[in-house]
């Protein structure tokens, strides 16, 4: 009897811990994939549809999925491309030098134009979700052929899938270009912040000479 009892009492015990082992492996697939940090898609995104105005996550691939992975990233990439400050957004600067590249320079209002159609947060730059819905908007035909948004949706997004071979070779191509003006982006931008370090050293060698000059004369 009492061997009996052991063992079912057992069978139990390895009953319940499987159990446990079960409910914490469920836990686990439901926890979301963790983003990789400076991402541009580890934003928050305010307090809407977020109870007691909390701040959750931006996911492109669960918020846009009219898009493949493929794009997304390719989108991420360009996006990374012309954020010069790094700071995740694209400021009207940034957008000015982007459209330039791009072939298709826009004035000073049509800039503005451009980031108030999809700034809807109102801080007067791009995010990257914003980024994105240039792309919804351009796919579901709801940007003007006139407009600078209409421009930067053509110039910078090339379909594969849909042109073949010769498509194919068109769009690699355009990808070494688009590298190529990538490097001579950044390349611009870092020799005006060193223009701009010669020009307040100049400034502080000046005025150590004015100060001595100064000494000088007081003596």
């Amino acid at each position: 009897m009492a061997e009996e009892l052991a063992e079912r009492l057992g069978r139990r015990l390895g009953m319940r811990e499987g159990d446990a082992e079960q409910q914490q492996q469920q836990q686990q697939d439901a926890e979301p994939t963790p983003v990789p940090p400076g991402s541009p898609a580890v934003r928050a995104v305010g307090s809407e549809g977020s109870p007691g105005g909390g701040r959750r996550l931006f996911s492109p691939a669960a918020e846009f999925r009219e898009f493949s992975r493929r794009q997304l990233r390719d989108m991420e990439r360009l996006f990374r491309q012309y954020d010069a400050g790094k700071d995740g957004f694209i400021d009207l600067m940034e957008l000015k030098l982007m459209m330039e590249k791009l072939g298709a320079p826009q004035t000073h209002l049509g800039l503005k134009n451009m980031i108030k159609e999809v700034d809807e947060d109102l801080d007067s730059k791009l995010s990257f979700r914003e980024f994105l819905l240039i792309f919804r908007k351009a796919a579901a035909g709801e940007l003007q052929e006139d407009s600078g948004l209409h421009a930067l949706a053509r110039l910078s997004e090339i379909d594969v899938s849909t042109e073949g071979v010769k498509g194919a070779k068109s769009f690699f191509e355009a990808k070494a270009q688009a590298v190529t003006e990538g490097s001579r982006f950044e390349e611009e931008i870092r020799a005006e912040q060193e223009e701009k370090r010669r020009q307040a050293e100049e400034m502080k060698q000046r005025k150590a000479a004015f100060k001595e000059l100064q000494s000088a004369f007081a003596q």
